[in-house]
This record gives structure tokens, C-alpha cells and sequence, in this order.
């Protein structure tokens, strides 16, 4: 093991591999984006080199599925299925311009995104035979472009769901009704999950149809909340926990210069999660609980109702939340097909930018340590390089 985790060696080894002293619950927050999914598989690799496993994995759109695949496999083989997802899906050849450069990359992009339009994604997507606008109205092809049951095989080979409804982790994804707008989380906590309910949260329209469960129909949670950060602040259950929150989707960027660089900033703002606002929330409210157990602490016992007695013990041990956000750095050559874009190339790329930036965090030795004592939510960003 690296210097850098030593960390991690006082507290004794779990059932779900290591955690720093104090810490009750790690924590893995997967965005929605697409191709840039891989990069969320990067951070994992990074993380099972260095034993540290998940008890609660949530995810949104491609959040799902690698959460899925995450959830419903042992940790022995958690890895080998998301290298086998990630190569399956980009199975796709392309020729290799004899140019270097940007804009050979970004025309080489260009021709890779272009094809997933035009054939889909292998054991993702395929395209409809009839375009919906060709479609008669309630027809299968009317709402959508793709058909996405070669996703559904692929799920039911790779993800054990059975080991996910066992709950031995806890799982969410996002999804949102077409009918109502409502948001909601699909928890294996409230009732079994199925590949249905992992499609549902990356039915990203009008491209991918909508699911149906139950009698309502979903499409992708990204439409409304990118990001189940919220979710998991909103238990309220008062555990240390440790977050690796993984965007796809950049909240900073730079002025754009171009349409193409309008559309691809438009997208990152939309996408991303507004990890700031949750945190803020959070703190806000923590800091109203403080107020109140200060207030009940000059009260007599003798005056306390029962129910006062309880809210007075509930917030005395109000939990650390520790932050660790790793965010996907765009190339200068991507541009708003990004999310889109499946070449082998890129989700090698990926990949290895989630697995280094994870190795770099992990090398904050500070950043790990939970602030038992300390209520209240600790935000770390290795591009920042600086506590927020």
C-alpha cells in the first residue's frame, strides 16, 4: 500500500474494505453524462487499488449503470465488469489519422460522434427502424430515436441484481415521471430493484424512449437533478460519512468563443451539480440544529418534554460529512458532443483521467481524516487544491 493511505490503517479492516478513524459510511455520488461515464470507472479503479469500497452507491443516468455494476457484483469482480461494459459499449473502429493535434482529434471526434447518431452504440442503443416523426402517434418509435433493449441484455449479464436486493450495499438512482415531473430515487432500501429501474435513469429523451414501471413511465433523473448529493444529505441519519462525489459536468468554465464552445458550456451548466447550493444548505441547517441544542441546553430537564429530551440527544451528535469532489477536466479538443461521444480512444482517456485524479486526492493524507467533532460538511477538490 502507498505511503499516502497510511491513513487508513488505524481503523480495523470492514466488511466493505478501509475506512479513516471515525468514519461510519463511505459513500460513492455518481453525475449523469454519458460517454464521459468512464472517467466515474477511473475514480473506481483508483479506489479498489487502494481497498477502499462503497457501503452506498448512488447514481444518475450513466451514474447508474456503473453504480449498478458497482452494487451488483462482489469486489472481486466489480472492476473486471466495468472494464467489460465500458469496452463493449465502445466497440466501435475507427481509423487513426497519421496527424497530431487538436484539430485532428476534435474532426476525429466529430466522425465518432456522428456514427453513434447514425448506428447507436453496441450493447447500449440501437436506432429505431422507423424515425419518430414517421411514426404513427402512440406508436413504440413515436417518442424516440433509439431503442435501448440491447442496454436491458447487457445489464442482465453484467449486473447481479439479485446481490444489489440483498442490500449488503445501499443503492439509488434518479429518475423523473413523465406525467407528474416528480423526481424520484429507485432505493433498494424501499423495494426491489431491476434493470428497468437503472434504464429508466438514463432515458435521456428524446434520443432514448422512456421506461415504463409500474404504471408510471420515467425518463433520465439528469432532466431535473443531475447529482444525488441532496439524497444522500437529506437521511439525516447521523453517520460520519466519507463522499467521493464523481461530476462528468463542469460548473467553471471558460467565456466561449464559438457556437460549438455556447453548446458545450450550456451543457456543462446544465449537467452540473450544484455541489455548492447542497453544501451550503446543509450547512445552513446544521447550524439551525446547533442553535437549537444551545437553546434546549439552557432549558431545565425538569421543563423538557419527552419529544424536546429526544431532539436534545438527536442533535448532540450530529454528523461529519468529508467531500472529496472529483470533477472531470474537458480536453481542449471536446466540445458538446462530448457526452456522446463513444470512441475507444476517448474512453480510454477517461478512464485514466478519473484513475489519476483519484490517485492524486487519495494522496491528501488531511483530506481523509474525518472531522469527528467538527458537524458540518468538508469539501476537498484536487483541481482547487484547497479546502472550500
Amino acid at each position: 500500500m502507498d505511503q499516502p493511505m497510511s491513513v487508513f490503517q488505524a481503523e480495523p479492516r470492514s466488511p466493505h474494505g478501509k475506512r479513516p478513524p471515525g468514519c461510519q459510511r463511505i459513500a460513492l455520488i455518481f453525475q449523469g453524462g454519458g460517454a464521459l461515464g468512464a472517467y466515474q470507472a477511473g475514480v473506481y479503479e483508483a479506489l479498489h487499488e487502494a481497498d477502499i469500497e462503497p457501503d452506498w452507491v448512488t447514481g444518475v443516468s450513466i451514474g447508474a449503470i456503473n453504480a449498478s455494476i458497482i452494487a451488483g457484483n462482489s469486489r472481486d469482480k466489480r472492476l473486471e465488469k466495468l472494464r467489460t461494459f465500458w469496452e463493449r459499449i465502445t466497440d466501435r473502429h475507427f481509423p487513426t489519422l497519421p496527424l497530431d493535434g487538436d484539430v485532428f482529434r476534435r474532426a476525429r471526434n466529430s466522425f465518432s460522434s456522428l456514427m453513434t447518431i447514425l448506428q447507436g452504440q453496441p450493447g447500449f442503443f440501437t436506432p429505431n427502424k422507423l424515425n419518430p416523426y414517421l411514426s404513427a402517434t402512440g406508436a413504440a418509435t413515436a417518442t424516440s430515436y433509439y431503442d435501448t433493449a440491447p442496454l436491458k441484455t447487457t445489464l442482465e449479464e453484467l449486473v447481479d441484481f439479485s446481490l444489489i436486493n440483498d442490500k449488503a450495499v445501499r443503492f439509488a438512482v434518479g429518475a423523473v415521471s413523465v406525467t407528474s415531473g416528480n423526481f424520484i430515487y429507485f432505493d433498494n432500501a424501499d423495494g426491489p430493484i431491476r434493470p428497468e429501474h437503472i434504464m429508466a435513469s438514463g432515458a435521456l429523451p428524446p434520443s432514448l424512449p422512456m421506461v415504463r414501471i409500474g404504471t408510471d413511465y420515467f425518463w433520465d433523473g439528469g432532466l431535473v437533478s443531475n447529482t444525488p448529493l441532496q439524497f444522500l444529505l437529506e437521511k439525516d441519519d447521523g453517520k460520519n460519512t466519507l463522499v467521493f462525489q464523481v461530476d462528468l459536468f463542469n460548473a467553471q468554465g471558460p467565456l466561449p468563443r464559438d457556437m460549438e464552445s455556447v453548446l458545450s458550456r450550456q451543457k456543462d451548466i446544465t449537467y452540473s451539480s450544484r455541489t455548492r447550493y447542497n453544501t451550503d444548505m446543509f450547512k445552513h441547517l446544521q447550524g439551525w440544529k446547533s442553535r437549537v441544542r444551545q437553546l434546549l441546553d439552557k432549558v431545565p430537564e425538569d421543563r423538557l418534554s419527552d419529544d424536546e429530551r429526544k431532539l436534545k440527544a438527536e442533535l448532540a451528535d450530529l454528523p461529519a460529512i468529508n467531500i472529496l469532489h472529483l470533477i472531470y477536466q474537458q480536453k481542449a479538443y471536446e466540445g458538446q458532443a462530448k457526452d456522446y461521444e463513444f470512441s475507444a480512444t476517448s474512453m480510454r482517456e477517461h478512464w485514466a483521467s478519473g484513475y489519476e485524479d483519484t490517485k492524486r486526492t487519495l494522496a491528501h493524507k488531511n483530506w481523509l481524516e474525518m472531522q469527528v467533532g467538527r458537524t458540518g460538511i468538508v469539501v476537498h477538490d484536487v483541481h482547487r487544491v484547497q479546502s472550500a
